[in-house]
């Protein structure tokens, strides 16, 4: 354990769900994705979320981010409920409150790095602090690159330039989904460092869907799910005891 864990009830979380449900029809046989979850991450926290291959994780962290309607349950950014929210305010809400990091790192090849991390501001109206902007892209690592296109970059710059994305908005929270899981183990590892370091240094929020122990051991706590419902929540003991 890397440093004191908050307890849920001492400080507000940053995104908490309430009995989430998510179910699917899969050819008119229904999946329970989610099955009555209940979970809060606080802020200045880094939390895996790990389980087997449909255990629910990524739909956990879809709905958490906004991105997917629960079936039942309620979600919370902060104070705000995003079950009430029409999809205008709650694109409103993920273009300035959520940043998103996706495993294939979805940049527009057309636009420069610089164009990819400020779209979602752009896409909001607000210009660019630019202030914070050359502090992310320093810090991440691609201050060199912005002129560049992602068709000229390696998986691993790519990456960095994601998650330069997902911080520009100053973000309550980051939701990343498998970052390094197309990544080598080199790369992989600069990533993590850097999410953490993230975390430490500037007291961001950061969950993480992983299925790799490794990756989970750069975390302060794991979580783990199975069939849908929570199984394990635990500081992280180091790799292997996460395995």
């Amino acid at each position: 354990m890397t440093k004191n864990m908050p307890l849920l009830t001492e400080v507000p979380a940053a995104v908490r769900v309430e009995q989430l449900t998510r179910t699917y029809d899969a050819g008119g046989q229904l999946v329970h994705a989610l099955a009555g979850v209940d979970v809060s991450f606080v802020p200045g926290t880094f939390t895996a979320v790990m389980g087997p291959s449909g255990s629910g994780k990524s739909t956990l962290l879809q709905t958490a981010a906004g991105l997917d309607r629960p079936t039942s349950g309620r979600v919370f950014v902060g104070d705000t409920e995003l079950s009430g929210l029409s999809e205008t305010a709650l694109t409103r809400l993920r273009r300035t409150k959520i940043g998103f990091v996706f495993q294939m790192f979805n940049l527009i090849g057309a636009l420069s790095v610089e164009e990819n991390i400020t779209l979602p501001l752009r896409l909001s109206g607000v210009r660019p602090d630019r202030r914070w902007l050359a502090e992310v892209v320093d810090r991440v690592g691609v201050a060199e690159l912005m002129h560049r296109r992602p068709s000229e970059l390696s998986g691993g710059q790519q990456q960095r330039v994601a998650i330069a994305r997902a911080l520009a908005i100053r973000p309550e929270v980051v939701f990343a989904d498998e970052p390094t899981g197309a990544l080598d183990s080199t790369t992989a590892a600069g990533v993590l460092g850097l999410l953490k370091s993230i975390v430490d240094e500037h007291g961001q929020t950061i969950v993480m869907v992983t299925h790799d122990p490794v990756a989970a051991s750069y975390a302060d706590r794991v979580v783990v799910l199975a069939d849908g419902r929570i199984v394990a929540d635990a500081p992280q003991l180091g790799s292997a005891a996460v395995a």
